[in-house]
């Protein structure tokens, strides 16, 4: 930053931290010791998944595993099953490798080169581990990490480019005291503070240094590359119910690649031109196939998948084909079954049909019916208002003339007439 401007401290930070930090379960309170094997299992099961989600298979799967030993110990197909739902099986698959590797070893490496050794641990989780764990001065970048530093420092180039820029600053920040809970308060700050959409940037301990606030423009950082949607594949799914026990038809799938050792009915290929029409030529045996309504769909990182579902029930002699086996219904739960394979399942027992689609915007009102013939109809003649005539003014009082004067001199007892008055005229009422 040039000189002029505030620079970042991580003492900002942490003071900010010891107020608002966060009580997680895998997180040691004040004064505490962390425990490696829940702050390494922790960052592995909170990679692409939020918190809410981990939480309660955090809880399940210590209360399963409850050290690097028992992990170590148990088999691939125990792990995979407490690990399906939270997607991303290759973790799975790498998780239970590291715990066979620190078993073997006796203990966790303490250094960051050490932890890069293990089996699946990248980078972040390597400096996450080294930081929390053992309190080395190493940076751990996440998402929210990385939304933190490319607004702190205005970082103009898109993920995942930024990256090694993100990295290096972020390790220019990281303090010789307290390395731990500097990545935590990191962590913290991006998830509470500096979000995604409508930072709090006045309750930021990095308000004042920040060049994207400044700038007015946090939420347009990360800078990101405009992600190409993939191609959508169709597919069949086969869902065969063994009369008499319920038992459902599965198999495992190969260990490499896309859902590697994880549980699942009989499956087609899933292809963008795959025809259901011809899907029985996939099903896993013959039998009277029922094709169900709707579709069953889901999102991977790379592309769409929609599937067509077929029920069949066989009887209680039939065996299961090479490779798959019958799984009670009872005990599905303790199969590795991934989300995928779930909704096909809950969709085979409850069907539901394709739901319309709805035009979007406000809907349109059709006009009144016309008549086949219009019918011509004179209009309505108003008659004329009618006339008033105007009022005759009275005719004036009759007045009695006075008599002319005479000569002749005579005399008369006169009566005396009082004299008349005029009635005095009132003054019109305003109305």
């Amino acid at each position: 930053m040039p000189a002029s401007e505030p620079s970042p401290k991580a003492a900002d930070l942490l003071v900010w931290y010891d107020r608002h930090r966060r009580v997680l379960p895998w997180r040691a309170l004040p004064g505490e010791r962390p425990d490696p094997y829940r702050v390494w299992l922790s960052e592995v099961m909170l990679q692409q998944t939020t918190i809410a989600a981990v939480k309660p298979y955090f809880a399940t799967f210590l209360a399963r595993f409850p050290d690097i030993e028992a992990l170590a110990a148990a088999p691939e197909e125990a792990v995979m099953s407490a690990w399906a739902g939270l997607g991303y099986y290759s973790r799975a698959r790498n998780l239970h490798a590291c715990a066979k590797a620190v078993a073997a070893a006796g203990r966790f490496p303490d250094t960051l080169d050490g932890l890069r050794k293990l089996p699946g641990v990248g980078a972040y989780t390597a400096g996450a581990v080294a930081a929390i764990a053992f309190d080395r001065p190493e940076a751990a970048v996440d998402g929210n990490v990385e939304r933190v530093m490319t607004r702190l420092f205005s970082i103009e180039a898109p993920l995942p480019g930024a990256r090694p820029e993100i990295r290096r600053v972020t390790q220019a920040l990281v303090p010789t005291e307290r390395p731990g809970d500097f990545a935590q308060a990191v962590m913290d700050l991006g998830a509470t503070i500096c979000t995604p959409k409508r930072p709090a940037c006045a309750l930021c301990p990095w308000m004042a240094p920040c060049r994207a606030r400044a700038a007015g423009n946090p939420e347009t950082y990360p800078r990101k590359v405009k992600a190409v949607k993939g191609t959508l594949r169709r597919g069949a799914a086969f869902v065969v119910v063994r009369s008499g026990d319920e038992a459902v038809l599965l198999r495992t799938r190969p260990p490499e690649g896309l859902l590697g050792s994880m549980a699942e009915p009989p499956m087609s290929p899933w292809a963008p031109d795959y025809d259901p029409a011809g899907a029985l030529l996939d099903a896993p045996l013959d039998a009277r196939w029922k094709r169900l309504p709707g579709l069953v769909r889901h999102g991977f990182t790379h592309f769409p998948l929609e599937l067509t579902v077929f029920l069949a029930r066989v009887a209680l002699s039939t065996q299961a084909p090479a490779g798959m086996r019958f799984t009670p219904r009872r005990d599905l739960d303790e199969e590795p079954l991934p989300g995928v394979m779930k909704k096909v399942l809950a969709h085979a027992f409850d069907p539901k049909p394709e739901p319309e689609l709805k035009p979007r915007g406000r809907p349109k009102r059709d006009p009144p019916p016309m008549p086949m013939l219009a019918v011509w109809e004179a209009p309505e003649t108003v008659a004329d208002p009618p006339r008033f005539r105007p009022v005759p003014k009275p005719a004036p009082r009759a007045v009695a003339p006075v008599p002319a004067e005479s000569d002749e001199m005579f005399e008369v007892d006169a009566e005396v007439v009082p004299p008349v008055r005029k009635p005095a005229r009132r003054a019109p009422r305003k109305r």
